[in-house]
Protein backbone atom coordinates (compact mmCIF):
# COMPACT_ATOMS: atom_id res chain seq x y z
CA UNK A 1 0.00 0.00 0.00
CA UNK A 2 0.99 3.50 -0.50
CA UNK A 3 2.07 4.91 1.77
CA UNK A 4 2.32 1.81 3.28
CA UNK A 5 -0.53 0.30 6.50
CA UNK A 6 0.84 1.15 10.13
CA UNK A 7 2.16 -1.99 11.70
CA UNK A 8 -0.46 -2.79 14.48
CA UNK A 9 2.26 -4.40 17.07
CA UNK A 10 4.20 -1.49 17.07
CA UNK A 11 4.89 0.92 19.91
CA UNK A 12 3.61 3.88 18.00
CA UNK A 13 -0.30 2.03 17.51
CA UNK A 14 -0.06 0.43 20.79
CA UNK A 15 0.86 3.52 22.79
CA UNK A 16 -2.72 5.42 22.04
CA UNK A 17 -6.06 4.42 24.07
CA UNK A 18 -9.23 2.29 23.38
CA UNK A 19 -10.66 5.85 23.07
CA UNK A 20 -8.09 7.19 20.76
CA UNK A 21 -7.96 3.95 18.12
CA UNK A 22 -11.83 4.63 17.78
CA UNK A 23 -11.69 7.94 17.12
CA UNK A 24 -9.09 7.51 14.33
CA UNK A 25 -11.30 3.63 12.86
CA UNK A 26 -14.06 6.56 12.57
CA UNK A 27 -12.19 9.92 11.81
CA UNK A 28 -9.59 8.68 9.39
CA UNK A 29 -5.93 10.42 9.88
CA UNK A 30 -5.08 13.11 6.99
CA UNK A 31 -2.61 12.89 4.87
CA UNK A 32 -2.00 9.23 5.37
CA UNK A 33 -4.24 5.95 3.85
CA UNK A 34 -6.38 5.54 6.80
CA UNK A 35 -9.89 6.58 5.57
CA UNK A 36 -12.56 7.67 7.71
CA UNK A 37 -14.84 4.58 8.78
CA UNK A 38 -17.70 6.45 10.37
CA UNK A 39 -20.47 5.96 8.28
CA UNK A 40 -19.51 1.93 7.63
CA UNK A 41 -18.57 0.65 11.00
CA UNK A 42 -20.85 1.28 13.71
CA UNK A 43 -19.37 2.48 17.38
CA UNK A 44 -20.22 -0.84 19.06
CA UNK A 45 -17.78 -2.65 16.35
CA UNK A 46 -15.53 0.55 16.52
CA UNK A 47 -14.96 0.05 20.65
CA UNK A 48 -14.38 -4.01 19.60
CA UNK A 49 -11.88 -3.45 16.83
CA UNK A 50 -10.17 -1.40 19.30
CA UNK A 51 -9.54 -3.97 21.87
CA UNK A 52 -8.65 -6.67 19.40
CA UNK A 53 -5.95 -4.34 17.83
CA UNK A 54 -4.56 -4.19 21.91
CA UNK A 55 -4.79 -7.72 21.98
CA UNK A 56 -2.38 -8.30 19.46
CA UNK A 57 1.01 -8.16 20.66
CA UNK A 58 -0.75 -11.02 22.86
CA UNK A 59 -1.52 -13.28 20.16
CA UNK A 60 0.07 -15.65 17.45
CA UNK A 61 -1.46 -16.39 14.53
CA UNK A 62 -3.99 -19.01 15.27
CA UNK A 63 -5.19 -17.25 18.73
CA UNK A 64 -5.56 -13.72 17.25
CA UNK A 65 -8.52 -16.27 14.96
CA UNK A 66 -10.33 -16.72 18.61
CA UNK A 67 -9.60 -13.33 20.32
CA UNK A 68 -11.58 -12.00 17.17
CA UNK A 69 -14.66 -14.22 17.62
CA UNK A 70 -14.62 -13.45 21.38
CA UNK A 71 -14.68 -9.63 20.73
CA UNK A 72 -17.40 -10.18 18.30
CA UNK A 73 -19.62 -11.71 21.26
CA UNK A 74 -18.21 -9.12 23.88
CA UNK A 75 -20.00 -6.01 25.47
CA UNK A 76 -19.00 -2.42 25.84
CA UNK A 77 -18.89 -1.98 29.32
CA UNK A 78 -17.56 -5.88 29.91
CA UNK A 79 -16.34 -6.24 33.09
CA UNK A 80 -12.95 -8.32 34.01
CA UNK A 81 -13.36 -11.12 36.23
CA UNK A 82 -10.82 -10.19 39.09
CA UNK A 83 -9.82 -9.42 42.67
CA UNK A 84 -8.62 -5.60 41.16
CA UNK A 85 -10.70 -3.07 40.27
CA UNK A 86 -10.63 -2.38 36.25
CA UNK A 87 -11.35 1.23 36.51
CA UNK A 88 -12.03 1.44 32.95
CA UNK A 89 -15.53 -0.42 33.27
CA UNK A 90 -16.28 3.02 35.37
CA UNK A 91 -18.83 5.37 33.95
CA UNK A 92 -20.57 8.55 35.39
CA UNK A 93 -24.38 7.47 35.17
CA UNK A 94 -25.10 10.01 32.49
CA UNK A 95 -21.47 11.04 31.59
CA UNK A 96 -18.36 10.07 30.58
CA UNK A 97 -16.69 6.43 31.17
CA UNK A 98 -12.82 6.30 32.70
CA UNK A 99 -12.34 4.08 29.40
CA UNK A 100 -12.60 7.92 27.60
CA UNK A 101 -8.74 8.06 28.98
CA UNK A 102 -7.37 4.96 29.06
CA UNK A 103 -3.62 4.87 28.55
CA UNK A 104 -3.15 8.23 30.37
CA UNK A 105 -1.00 7.00 33.01
CA UNK A 106 1.82 7.65 30.07
CA UNK A 107 0.72 10.95 28.89
CA UNK A 108 2.64 14.17 28.53
CA UNK A 109 2.39 16.53 31.50
CA UNK A 110 1.20 19.84 30.19
CA UNK A 111 2.58 21.46 33.73
CA UNK A 112 1.22 21.90 37.26
CA UNK A 113 -1.23 23.37 38.80
CA UNK A 114 -1.11 24.54 42.12
CA UNK A 115 -4.39 26.10 44.50
CA UNK A 116 -3.34 26.87 47.84
CA UNK A 117 -6.73 26.87 49.21
CA UNK A 118 -7.76 22.97 47.43
CA UNK A 119 -4.68 21.75 49.48
CA UNK A 120 -3.70 19.19 46.81
CA UNK A 121 -1.07 18.73 44.38
CA UNK A 122 -1.50 18.60 40.93
CA UNK A 123 -0.34 17.36 37.45
CA UNK A 124 -2.04 18.11 34.37
CA UNK A 125 -1.56 15.60 31.30
CA UNK A 126 -2.63 15.54 27.84
CA UNK A 127 -3.00 12.72 25.09
CA UNK A 128 -0.69 13.79 21.78
CA UNK A 129 -3.51 15.02 20.02
CA UNK A 130 -3.76 17.40 23.04
CA UNK A 131 0.16 18.07 23.26
CA UNK A 132 0.54 18.07 19.30
CA UNK A 133 -1.94 21.19 19.33
CA UNK A 134 -0.05 22.91 21.98
CA UNK A 135 2.91 22.83 20.38
CA UNK A 136 1.34 24.17 17.19
CA UNK A 137 0.73 26.88 19.22
CA UNK A 138 -2.83 26.15 20.41
CA UNK A 139 -5.00 28.21 21.98
CA UNK A 140 -2.40 31.24 21.93
CA UNK A 141 -2.47 31.48 18.18
CA UNK A 142 -6.29 31.88 18.04
CA UNK A 143 -7.13 28.63 17.02
CA UNK A 144 -9.26 25.86 19.14
CA UNK A 145 -8.28 22.54 20.63
CA UNK A 146 -8.96 19.85 17.56
CA UNK A 147 -11.95 17.06 18.42
CA UNK A 148 -10.03 13.76 20.27
CA UNK A 149 -8.08 16.38 22.66
CA UNK A 150 -7.92 15.38 25.89
CA UNK A 151 -6.56 16.57 28.91
CA UNK A 152 -6.47 15.04 32.48
CA UNK A 153 -5.69 16.43 36.27
CA UNK A 154 -4.23 14.19 38.53
CA UNK A 155 -4.69 15.22 42.31
CA UNK A 156 -2.35 13.97 45.56
CA UNK A 157 -3.11 14.57 48.97
CA UNK A 158 0.90 16.09 49.77
CA UNK A 159 2.70 13.99 52.13
CA UNK A 160 5.93 15.27 53.83
CA UNK A 161 9.37 13.71 53.48
CA UNK A 162 11.35 14.01 56.96
CA UNK A 163 13.79 11.09 56.46
CA UNK A 164 17.35 11.88 55.63
CA UNK A 165 18.49 13.87 54.28
CA UNK A 166 15.59 16.45 53.88
CA UNK A 167 14.84 16.53 57.23
CA UNK A 168 18.24 18.58 57.56
CA UNK A 169 16.96 21.65 55.89
CA UNK A 170 13.43 22.17 54.92
CA UNK A 171 11.28 18.83 55.03
CA UNK A 172 10.38 17.85 50.98
CA UNK A 173 6.42 18.30 50.13
CA UNK A 174 5.73 15.45 47.24
CA UNK A 175 2.88 13.83 46.19
CA UNK A 176 1.08 11.52 48.76
CA UNK A 177 -2.00 9.18 47.83
CA UNK A 178 -4.22 9.98 45.11
CA UNK A 179 -7.59 11.92 45.57
CA UNK A 180 -8.92 12.18 41.92
CA UNK A 181 -8.48 11.89 38.09
CA UNK A 182 -10.54 14.82 36.46
CA UNK A 183 -10.81 14.74 32.74
CA UNK A 184 -11.95 16.53 30.27
CA UNK A 185 -12.56 15.22 26.49
CA UNK A 186 -13.31 17.57 22.97
CA UNK A 187 -15.63 16.24 20.72
CA UNK A 188 -17.43 19.27 19.11
CA UNK A 189 -20.60 17.29 17.96
CA UNK A 190 -21.34 15.29 21.00
CA UNK A 191 -21.02 18.69 23.51
CA UNK A 192 -21.87 21.61 21.53
CA UNK A 193 -23.44 22.38 24.14
CA UNK A 194 -20.64 23.22 26.19
CA UNK A 195 -18.34 24.95 23.58
CA UNK A 196 -16.77 21.28 22.54
CA UNK A 197 -15.87 20.08 25.77
CA UNK A 198 -17.06 16.69 28.09
CA UNK A 199 -15.92 16.70 31.67
CA UNK A 200 -15.51 14.39 34.25
CA UNK A 201 -14.89 13.20 37.90
CA UNK A 202 -13.57 10.33 39.28
CA UNK A 203 -12.59 9.81 43.16
CA UNK A 204 -9.83 7.60 44.97
CA UNK A 205 -10.19 5.29 47.76
CA UNK A 206 -6.47 4.78 49.12
CA UNK A 207 -7.97 2.72 51.36
CA UNK A 208 -9.76 0.27 49.39
CA UNK A 209 -7.49 1.52 46.09
CA UNK A 210 -10.89 2.07 44.09
CA UNK A 211 -12.03 4.81 42.18
CA UNK A 212 -15.40 5.74 42.07
CA UNK A 213 -18.00 8.06 39.88
CA UNK A 214 -17.53 11.72 41.73
CA UNK A 215 -21.08 13.11 43.59
CA UNK A 216 -22.68 15.97 45.10
CA UNK A 217 -20.22 15.10 48.36
CA UNK A 218 -17.08 15.23 46.37
CA UNK A 219 -14.21 18.26 46.55
CA UNK A 220 -15.70 20.16 44.42
CA UNK A 221 -19.18 18.90 44.13
CA UNK A 222 -20.06 17.14 40.39
CA UNK A 223 -23.47 16.15 39.10
CA UNK A 224 -24.15 12.97 37.06
CA UNK A 225 -23.48 14.51 33.29
CA UNK A 226 -21.01 15.68 31.49
CA UNK A 227 -21.28 19.10 32.27
CA UNK A 228 -20.04 18.93 35.50
CA UNK A 229 -16.76 21.43 35.12
CA UNK A 230 -18.28 23.54 32.22
CA UNK A 231 -19.70 26.70 34.16
CA UNK A 232 -16.03 26.98 36.00
CA UNK A 233 -14.10 27.05 32.86
CA UNK A 234 -16.37 30.02 31.24
CA UNK A 235 -13.59 31.49 32.73
CA UNK A 236 -11.23 30.41 30.65
CA UNK A 237 -13.31 31.12 27.33
CA UNK A 238 -10.12 33.33 25.60
CA UNK A 239 -8.11 29.92 25.60
CA UNK A 240 -10.77 27.11 24.63
CA UNK A 241 -11.44 27.13 27.97
CA UNK A 242 -8.59 25.39 29.13
CA UNK A 243 -6.93 26.53 31.92
CA UNK A 244 -3.76 25.38 31.61
CA UNK A 245 -0.78 26.33 29.41
CA UNK A 246 1.72 24.09 28.09
CA UNK A 247 4.88 24.80 30.29
CA UNK A 248 8.08 25.57 28.70
CA UNK A 249 10.52 22.65 28.94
Amino acid sequence: MDPPAADLNSPHVQHWSDGELFWIIQNGVRHTGMPSWHSTISDDDTWKLARFIHSLPRLNAGSAVTAAQAQSAAQPQEKVAASAQDKYTLQIPGGLSFSEIKGYEQWQAVGPSLTDAAHVIRVIVANPVMINAFRDGVPGNGKPFPDGSKIVKLEWKPKTITALPFSVKTPDTVAGDLEEVEFIVKDSKKFSGTHGWGYAMFDYDAASGTFAPATLASKPPVGHDAKCGAACHELAASKDYIFTAYAKR
